[in-house]
């Protein structure tokens, strides 16, 4: 496990597009964890601009999945998220074992149903700091922690302790 510390929605997409995604292969299952507002999506287009996909990255909350093809002959982005799945027998009927192969496949809200679909991933917390009173004005501010970790032997040796 590796923490980073995002200290704004730059440092967010920037930890995505230069630190993880280049790490980033067809078949790849990223999990992504944290409240609403934490900056999953945010993370996610660093990874689409890293796997140079077709744009924009946006929160897929309404239609489910998006699918954004590459530019660059590389694997496309799957973006999907879960939060309004109401089981996992739904996320099963997205029929993502399909597009794993030849994708990179993004699962935000997907702790606790996505894991089956991959015994190698990287789960990514994202959390900030509570309390005291929300700008709203800049609701995007404060401090994200975000914590990496690997799973299965396609990531072995990545993102280790203290990285």
């Amino acid at each position: 496990m590796t923490t980073y510390d995002a200290p704004d929605a730059e440092a967010m997409k920037a930890l995505g597009r230069d630190v993880v995604g280049p790490r980033l292969r067809a078949g790849d299952l990223v999990i992504l964890t944290g409240d609403l507002g934490a900056g999953k999506t945010t993370f996610t287009q660093g990874l689409g601009d890293a796997l140079g996909v077709r744009g924009p990255v946006a929160s897929p909350t309404f239609i489910i999945a998006r699918t954004h093809p590459s530019l660059v002959g590389g694997p496309g982005l799957v973006h999907v998220d879960a939060y309004r799945l109401g089981s996992l027998a739904e996320l099963d009927d997205l029929d993502l074992d399909a597009a794993l192969e030849d994708s990179v496949t993004v699962v935000e809200w997907g702790e606790g149903a996505a894991e089956q679909l991959s015994q190698d991933r990287l789960h990514v917390v994202i959390s900030r700091e509570r309390g005291g009173e929300l700008d709203m004005s800049a609701p995007d501010a404060g401090v994200r922690q975000v914590r990496v970790t690997a799973h299965g032997d396609r990531w072995r040796g990545e993102f280790p302790a203290g990285a």
